[in-house]
């Protein structure tokens, strides 16, 4: 990935765009899920480590997402929260400019709860709770490891965060994920960890 410190003779070499990095990023997550079987792409996030899972009350509500193809699967994730006896609530859309809230989520093995929304994307339909969730699962193109995050661009986690502080949140992601550093605007907002396949980053 991009090193930040790089430097050609005594020129230090910019920050790519978070466009630029999307672009990039993107295409490494598409060519290393490629490579992934695709009954081990759910097998590598079975559950939450150990560290993070001490940081999550028995009351909690759990905020997922209902990962695409590409992303960080959050099914055993799911599954797991349900069987322990939290509360589940996803990300829905009343429209494409509609701004982000979460919904109870009740059946994350069938999906019956769901609908697909404005973005393509499968939601709690109109008439589920809505909720707020205490620790927040979040999806990214891209990551550092003391937890800066590159989204998808549309700024839906940061606006929701702002308004309400105080949240858990945790990315998920693939090793590939990971970059030396991310260019930052005032609105950004870190994530407390990141769990990869491999470990957790973040000053969790």
């Amino acid at each position: 990935m991009f090193d930040p410190h790089a430097t050609n003779g005594s020129r230090t070499l910019a920050l790519p765009t978070k466009s630029e990095l999307r672009k990039q990023l993107r295409a490494k997550r598409r060519e290393h899920v490629a490579q992934l079987p695709e009954a081990m792409r759910g097998l590598v996030f079975r559950h939450p480590p150990g560290p993070v899972l001490e940081k999550i009350g028995p009351d909690a509500v759990i905020g997922l997402y209902h990962a695409g193809p590409l992303e960080a699967p959050t099914t055993s994730y799911a599954g797991y929260f349900l069987e322990g006896g939290h509360r589940e609530a996803l990300p829905r859309f009343a429209s494409r400019q509609a701004p982000m809230e979460f919904a109870m989520h009740s059946d994350p093995f069938g999906e019956s709860d769901l609908e697909v929304g404005p973005f393509g994307m499968l939601q709690p339909s109109p008439a589920a709770e809505l909720a707020i969730p205490d620790v927040l699962f979040v999806p990214l193109i891209g990551f550092t490891p003391n937890g800066d995050r590159l989204g998808q661009g549309g700024g839906h986690y940061d606006r929701w965060l702002a308004e309400h502080p105080g949240r858990i949140t945790i990315g998920l992601a693939w090793d590939v994920q990971l970059c030396d550093a991310l260019p930052s605007e005032p609105h950004d907002i870190g994530l407390d960890a990141v769990i990869t396949p491999t470990r957790i980053y973040g000053p969790f």
